[in-house]
């Protein structure tokens, strides 16, 4: 594969591009995403399903920019693919010969349970849950992939989209039609005899706009759609506001934005009929989609398309431009281990705050990068949105914490207030802080040292032994705070 690649995924209502950077074999940014909400099926429904003159214009000088872009970018691979519209369209080959003549691209128009499959591919690598349905509501259709213990059971799609339901019925103002239409196309999902869970994983703009939505009105304090989650119960008398709302005013006094005018009502529709069809209880919101599907297929088409066990994407690519030197951050990672394996009679933590410590350690030189003076605040900010993919948002908060107060003094209650909804209980924080202060401080000199770590519970002491003792080393260690009643010696 390239080391930067260019996606394009042209759907019924908006046109979408990602460019990603690879930075090592299996790990890659993203350094650029566009979006031209084209609506190229602008029409077709009410026309015998033919794509019409100007969308396919708006969607050509789109494709033009989003090639321009990729150039500039120095993207060496260009993949593209098509949806339901162009699927759909019988005059699509009029779109798909336009832009190979002037632009050498070929267009590959997928099935939809191709394009189910490719959001199952992302969501599966990129969200932090092993069991799910995507959903996946475009303009013309709606995909649905089963995903059951990290394993892709089965994918449909079905023909149920926002443009096509607007043009269909709701032009027609008949929401019962619609509704029956929906549930028709529902009965599909259950003649496969699957167990349906009970969390789907949203993908697609209408779904991430309603999901933007209900953060906002719940003042959530951290700004990041991918991961974000909600419980179905809390939010259906909001879904039913946004689907009853009588004019584009009321759906302004919603917090909808303009240019969700034309969809939203809907999409929520859509949404909210699958909800209750489907027994879902919890909404996952995905920001990858089709587009990174395509891309991990190609990524580990040599692996089953799924990352290696063990492995995480956001903290390898982090690591891969940011880590200022490769055998430092493997100590700081080992002996976060060793420091939190030994002092666990103490402090008695569940075995996932080990991993958040250990990452915490082998990222927390990241802010010095960034920039040396208040190198936590940088590495905090950085990592908070820098662990994208494969996190819950409790826990790539919880990380950036722990790096923010890798110091000699810890978190109060006061310092984590404004994410304390995402954190845990605050003896849990100052725990993980200490860990990775006294994982920096014997680390002083970058030596890495040789240590020996012997507790005696009797006498709650913490001794180490350490193989070259330096005053450095020593007066930083003196000076943490710890966060309990213990002593800790160097021999």
């Amino acid at each position: 594969m390239s080391k930067i690649t260019t996606i394009i995924d042209i759907g019924s209502n908006s046109m979408r591009m990602v460019v990603l950077q690879k930075s090592s074999r299996f790990a890659f940014n993203l350094i650029n995403e566009t979006k031209s909400r084209v609506k190229i099926s602008e029409g077709c429904y009410e026309n015998n399903g033919n794509l019409q003159a100007i969308p396919m214009q708006r969607a050509y000088e789109s494709m033009k920019s989003f090639l321009n872009i990729s150039k500039s970018l120095k993207s060496r691979k260009v993949i593209c693919v098509a949806t339901s519209a162009l699927r759909d369209a019988p005059n699509s080959k009029v779109f798909l010969l336009r832009v190979k003549k002037d632009f050498g691209l070929n267009i590959k128009i997928i099935d939809g349970e191709k394009e189910a499959y490719y959001g199952g591919v992302a969501a599966l690598n990129l969200i932090h849950s092993n069991s799910f349905v995507t959903v996946d509501i475009g303009g013309g259709s709606t995909e649905f992939c089963f995903v059951k213990d990290k394993q892709i059971i089965k994918s449909i799609s079905l023909n149920i989209g926002t443009v096509r339901i607007k043009e269909l019925f709701f032009n027609k103002n008949d929401i019962d039609g619609a509704k029956e239409y929906i549930l028709d196309n529902l009965k599909k999902i259950f003649e496969l005899n699957i167990e349906i869970p009970n969390s789907i994983v949203g993908i697609g703009g209408s779904i991430r706009s309603v999901s933007k939505l209900i953060m906002e009105r719940n003042e959530y304090p951290l700004d990041i759609l991918h991961g974000y989650k909600y419980k179905v119960s809390n939010e259906e008398i909001f879904l039913d506001e946004i689907i009853n709302a009588k004019d584009n005013n009321e759906l302004k006094s919603l917090g909808i934005k303009k240019d969700r005018f034309d969809t939203i009502k809907e999409g929520t529709f859509i949404l909210k009929t699958i909800l209750d069809e489907l027994n879902i209880s919890k909404v996952i919101t995905s920001g990858a989609g089709v587009r990174e599907g395509v891309y991990l297929s190609d990524l580990l088409r040599n692996s089953n398309c799924k990352f290696p066990s063990n492995f995480n994407v956001s903290v390898r690519s982090l690591l891969d431009r940011f880590e200022i030197e490769p055998k430092q951050s493997a100590y700081m990672g080992t002996n976060a281990s060793q420091i939190f394996d030994v002092l666990k009679p103490i402090h008695n933590l569940d075995d996932k705050y080990k991993t958040y410590l250990v990452i915490a350690s082998k990222l927390y030189s990241i802010g010095s990068t960034l920039n040396f003076y208040k190198s936590n605040d940088n590495a905090f900010d950085f990592i908070l949105n820098g662990l994208s993919y494969d996190f819950l948002h409790t826990t790539r908060v919880t990380i950036a914490h722990i790096i923010k107060f890798s110091k000699k003094s810890l978190p109060s209650k006061k310092d984590i207030q404004e994410y304390e909804e995402l954190l845990p209980k605050l003896e849990i924080m100052r725990w993980l802080s200490f860990m990775v202060s006294l994982n920096i401080s014997v680390n002083q000199d970058l030596s890495r040292p040789k240590i020996n770590y012997i507790l005696n519970e009797d006498t709650y002491t913490l001794s180490l032994e350490l193989e070259n003792k330096t005053f450095l080393i020593n007066s930083n260690i003196e000076k943490l705070e710890l966060p309990k009643e213990f002593n800790l010696v160097i021999l």
